[in-house]
């Protein structure tokens, strides 16, 4: 048991610095190739198809989400050179969506060396959703600090306020707080977690374009995850503005 939750702070750890955006190319792809290899692991005692299913997918994001690092509104405005409000909630979707780009690229140069390699052609489908794990926690991270920037964050635990983000990123709608504080849960209900599954495996659908042949997976995986947290930041501010 404690090697199994060693290796969940590890992936955590991992997850977590992947999501920040000031990373350099050569370090974005290292920590993603040893994401891929901890992954592994799990995904051998779990089963050779258990890598790409989305309840193994979405069993790891909910490990991963609370480790998520979130800014309070003051760093954030110092991060973003002051700024405030619409203003800053723009800078930060546009850095978020640079990041999964950056992602996205780092994934498809680490498939095309699989695909050089043919035997490492084995690891691509953890490798595949380490690159969606890491988009996930970097998109999990924007749609926390959104409802910072908004006033609408909840109060809650750690494992609470992971749970009500999760379910946030996977509708794109903002936490209800029409009613005062909400009823916040650190277990994801079978209808929560049916609905996170869907979602994190339309995700890792979407991202296996950083698997083909050569470079060509690295530019349209970044443009992918580009869009991709671009239109769901886009979405979230509006729910959010509307709710204020």
């Amino acid at each position: 048991m404690s090697g199994e939750l060693t290796r969940r702070d590890d992936v955590g750890d991992l997850v977590a610095r992947l999501s920040d955006d000031d990373l350099d190319r050569r370090e974005r792809g290292r920590l993603l190739f040893r994401l891929g290899g901890l992954l592994a692991t799990g995904a051998r005692l779990a089963g050779a198809r258990a890598a790409l299913s989305g309840k193994w997918l979405s069993e790891a994001v909910a490990d991963v989400a609370p480790h998520v690092p979130v800014r309070d509104l003051l760093t954030l405005r110092q991060h973003h050179g002051g700024r405030s409000g619409d203003d800053l909630a723009e800078a930060m979707v546009s850095a978020a969506a640079r990041t999964t780009a950056a992602i996205g690229a780092a994934g498809g140069a680490l498939a095309s060396a699989e695909m050089a390699a043919p035997p490492a052609l084995l690891a691509a489908p953890v490798q595949l959703a380490a690159e969606t794990l890491a988009v996930v926690a970097v998109e999990l991270k924007l749609v926390a600090e959104l409802h910072v920037v908004y006033g609408r964050a909840p109060v809650g635990t750690r494992a609470q306020l992971a749970t009500a983000y999760l379910m946030s990123w996977a509708t794109k709608r903002g936490i209800d707080l029409s009613a005062g504080s909400p009823s916040l849960t650190s277990v994801l209900g079978t209808a929560a977690r049916s609905q996170l599954r869907s979602r994190v495996l339309r995700r890792l659908g979407r991202n296996v374009t950083t698997m083909a042949p050569f470079f060509a997976g690295a530019v349209a995986g970044a443009e992918l995850n580009r869009r991709e947290t671009r239109s769901l930041g886009d979405k979230l501010r509006a729910d959010l503005r509307r709710a204020r």
